[in-house]
């Protein structure tokens, strides 16, 4: 009779429990190495007992053979990142792809295109949107003019008040310059008067010099340039004319005209 099936649970006796794990190691690290061997496999073990201690066997060594795995699982999970990335990127594209063709057939739409294969429906919201896109807009043309007309109403306010600037300036210079007339008038007046004043003074003086001459000049209503026209003529009057020379010789009369 063969052997019955050994039920698999943990051995409670602490001999049994490390007679079996001395077997079954040796017949582990035995069958590594013959696969090793035998199927040209690079192999490598490592068990801890139950008390911490380290059993190992590598047919290449243990540690290359880790490297070797870790070196193979981490450019796997990298693969798969960057795949898992590849695919991510593709969805989005796509995602964006079907978005642009929708926007591109909505604008054809609100053109006025390709509305043969529209329904009742969404010819009903297609109107819809026009009419409230038509709302906005003339709401925000209004909103514009209305703003033009208070810029220009403030323009004509500033317009306005430089105007009435400038007139009260041009007011004042006007004032200025009637009083500077005013200014020249009552010079020219009072020169004119001293001026009188002092040809009556003249006139004096040469009446009381030559009261014959005077009396000769007051006869004439008009100027007079020269001798008046009673004097004799230049050949009698040369002989009537006293003649007082000086020490040279010289006459010292004077015409009557030059005073």
């Amino acid at each position: 009779m063969g052997r019955g099936r050994v039920e698999l649970k943990r051995i409670e006796n602490k001999i049994n429990r490390q007679v079996t794990f001395s077997k079954r190691r040796n017949g582990l690290l035995k069958k590594a190495y013959e696969l090793s061997v035998l199927c040209d496999a690079e192999v490598a073990l490592i068990i801890f007992s139950s008390r911490g201690k380290l059993y190992e066997f590598g047919s290449a060594g243990t540690t290359k053979t880790l490297e070797r795995y870790q070196h193979c699982c981490y450019n796997a999970q990298d693969s798969n990142g960057a795949l898992s990335e590849t695919q991510s990127w593709y969805q989005e594209m796509s995602k964006l792809k079907a978005k642009f063709e929708a926007l591109q057939r909505t604008q054809r739409h609100l053109l006025g295109e390709d509305l043969g294969p529209l329904s009742v429906k969404e010819l009903q919201q297609l109107e819809k949107q026009l009419e409230c896109s038509l709302s906005l807009a003339r709401q925000r043309k209004t909103q514009l003019m209305m703003e033009q007309v208070e810029e220009l109403r403030r323009k004509e306010r500033q317009l306005g008040d430089i105007n009435r600037q400038l007139k009260h300036k041009l007011d004042a210079e006007g004032s200025n310059s009637n009083n500077y007339r005013a200014m020249q008038q009552i010079t020219w007046a009072a020169g004119t008067v001293v001026d009188e004043g002092a040809a009556a003074y003249h006139m004096q003086q040469q009446q009381q010099q030559h009261p014959n001459h005077s009396a000769a000049m007051d006869c004439e209503p008009t100027l007079q340039i020269g001798y008046p026209h009673q004097f004799a003529a230049p050949d009698q009057a040369a002989n009537n004319i006293p003649r007082s020379s000086g020490p040279g010789g010289e006459n010292n009369f004077m015409l009557g005209w030059i005073l």
